[in-house]
């Protein structure tokens, strides 16, 4: 029996930032390398069920010609003998979003489409995967990363892949959005194989948030005092960055304390946010992060700086 990368997907967009991406997860290993296809100027394919990877370029290469998603869906499946078996959702740049789903995949199998998005699955524990799907997307107020994820949370909450969890994808298209704003590559994080595979996604997607995206710089920033001043000076000397001396009866930072943090920074690449953004970030942070460690403090940093705007 072919294999098939059976799954739960969204496709969406979001129009105030000319992001387009594909978010999945499956019971199947490295779902990110078939089931998403996304472009900047074109829009986004999700294929699955038996999937045909050709739809993903050949979908784009059609949304680019300016057809709407319904239209580019029928342009495939009307050229493929095996579209029963298939499954894709398609969000162009504009108009309205459009699924297919095959007689012949598994159930439950279906999509639900609302505004700017498209949610499909095969292979899932009820329909209320989708609804759920749906409902997060919408109700997060959040950028479109976050209300991508939000929505493979709900769906696995309401029943998921009925054969479980092993990997998932995040990847979102936006113009000049990659590295140096050299390509569109503006998210891209996978995870192949993975017990959690949803909650590694979200810490990995977290520490690429704050490596490599930027934000706008903040009106005012805090300095690191008090009880968090003197837990980060402790996970700054368990790090080795920070003398033990140095650590001890820290209620603020000072010059050794920056320096020690000057290190962390270089060595985690987060070279996009200068050293007074990265302290306020962890002292408006501190509180909420999670782990220890190196873990809370990347934790602290993306807390503390998921109240400026995505540049």
């Amino acid at each position: 029996m072919p294999v098939r990368p059976s799954t739960f997907s969204i496709a969406a967009r979001d129009p105030a930032s000319d992001a387009v991406g594909v978010a999945v997860q499956s019971k199947f290993v490295g779902v990110g390398a078939l089931v998403p296809f996304v472009s900047a100027d074109a829009g986004a394919v999700a294929t699955q069920s038996f999937a045909n990877v050709a739809y993903g370029p050949d979908g784009l290469d059609r949304l680019r010609e300016g057809r709407d998603a319904a239209d580019v869906i029928d342009a495939l499946t009307s050229a493929d003998d095996e579209a029963p078996s298939r499954q894709v959702g398609i969000v162009g740049l504009d108009g309205e979003p459009a699924a297919f789903t095959g007689g012949d995949c598994h159930d439950y199998a279906g999509d639900l489409q609302g505004d700017h998005y498209t949610v499909q699955g095969n292979i899932l524990e009820n329909e209320a995967t989708l609804t759920a799907m749906a409902e997060a997307f919408e109700e997060t107020d959040d950028g479109l990363p976050e209300r991508m994820i939000a929505a493979l949370h709900a769906g696995n909450e309401a029943g998921g892949d009925r054969r479980g969890e092993q990997s998932a994808a995040l990847y979102v298209a936006k113009p000049e959005g990659g590295y140096g704003g050299r390509n569109d590559r503006w998210i891209d994080v996978r995870v192949d194989d993975h017990d959690s595979p949803i909650n590694e996604l979200e810490r990995v997607f977290r520490l690429y948030d704050v490596t490599l995206l930027e934000r706008e710089a903040p009106d005012e920033t805090r300095e690191l005092t008090d009880d968090a001043a003197a837990e980060v000076a402790t996970a700054l000397a368990d790090l080795g960055f920070l003398d033990e001396g140095d650590a001890t009866g820290v209620d603020a930072f000072g010059e050794p304390q920056r320096e020690a943090l000057e290190t962390f920074r270089g060595m985690n690449n987060f070279e996009n946010h200068p050293l007074p953004v990265l302290e306020d970030a962890i002292a408006r942070g501190w509180t909420n992060a999670e782990g220890e460690g190196e873990d809370r403090l990347v934790d602290a940093v993306w807390h503390g700086i998921s109240r400026l705007d995505r540049v």
